[in-house]
């Protein structure tokens, strides 16, 4: 089964070309449809959406018809919730999966691709006292699965997909490499998940970020950018050539969206990234 629509916007792209998008928080204005000018005069071709917790992003249910309606190109949200589907509190992973569910269900209603999310954030490093979390890898590996499972078959029913994020070892200890995604993702043996790739957390995390991408071809789904410090792609030290040539080399056609920290001008260091990944894809 078919799990993400593919709108006449969403269509493959032609090596050379890149197709960008920008998270909403990164633009100024007020709505929706005023960051989506400014977007677009920057080069953009969509707008990823933030999902907060609480079903804050079911509220905005009203608004984001709005500004499908007026045009704003809207195909993914990644979330920005507390605690995700892997927490070690039964009742936290409980409502974290509900958010996913309620996110899936919106993007869907929008025409959208799916959802973006990490196995955990913050929650605990083994890079960091007590060293040694409280559940062991097979129990989180039990908790993950169950997690992927029940939010894979929501994501199906409602014909999107799950992006599943690793993230690097100072923010989660269970899933930080695309291998490990991937042999998660296998294992549910659902294609309604896929790898969202982040390039800042491969950068900490991939001996060899250009062999992962191409070792995970067939799994990749979503990818998000940022440079090796975090800020917007250009200020850091990431072989921007040889990312975005792994990626063109296994045919991506989705968005490269920014999420990152800004440096200098706000405004204008979010106009100058599309024009950096077209010179740096080229």
């Amino acid at each position: 089964m078919e799990c993400a629509v593919q709108p006449a916007d969403l269509r493959p792209i032609p090596r050379g070309t890149l197709r960008t998008a920008v998270q909403e928080q990164l633009l100024p204005g007020d709505t929706l449809q005023a960051k989506w000018d400014i977007a677009q005069e920057s080069g953009y071709d969509a707008i990823e959406l933030r999902a907060r917790g609480d079903f804050h992003f079911t509220a905005r249910l009203d608004e984001l018809r709005q500004a499908r309606e007026d045009g704003v190109v809207m195909p993914t949200v990644c979330v920005d919730m507390p605690h995700f589907f892997g927490a070690f509190d039964e009742d936290q992973r409980r409502d974290a999966i509900a958010q996913l569910k309620a996110q899936l269900t919106v993007i869907a209603e929008l025409g959208g691709l799916g959802v973006q999310t990490p196995a955990a954030f913050g929650m605990f490093s083994r890079r960091l006292p007590p060293f040694e979390p409280p559940r062991t890898e097979q129990e989180d590996r039990e908790i993950l699965l169950t997690g992927l499972t029940e939010l894979g078959e929501h994501a199906r029913a409602e014909g999107v997909t799950l992006f599943l994020e690793p993230l690097n070892r100072y923010e989660d200890h269970m899933v930080n490499r695309l291998d490990q995604a991937a042999d998660l993702i296998r294992a549910t043996g659902m294609d309604c998940i896929r790898i969202g790739i982040d390039s800042y957390h491969m950068n900490i995390e991939e001996s060899d970020p250009v062999a992962a991408i191409l070792a995970h071809a067939d799994l990749i789904g979503h990818a998000q950018v940022s440079d090796s410090n975090r800020l917007q792609p250009g200020a850091g030290h990431l072989d921007w050539p040889a990312w975005l040539s792994a990626l063109h080399t296994i045919g991506y056609d989705g968005h490269l969206v920014a999420e990152c920290r800004l440096t200098g001008d706000p405004i204008e260091a979010v106009r100058s990234i599309p024009a950096f990944l077209q010179r740096s894809g080229a």
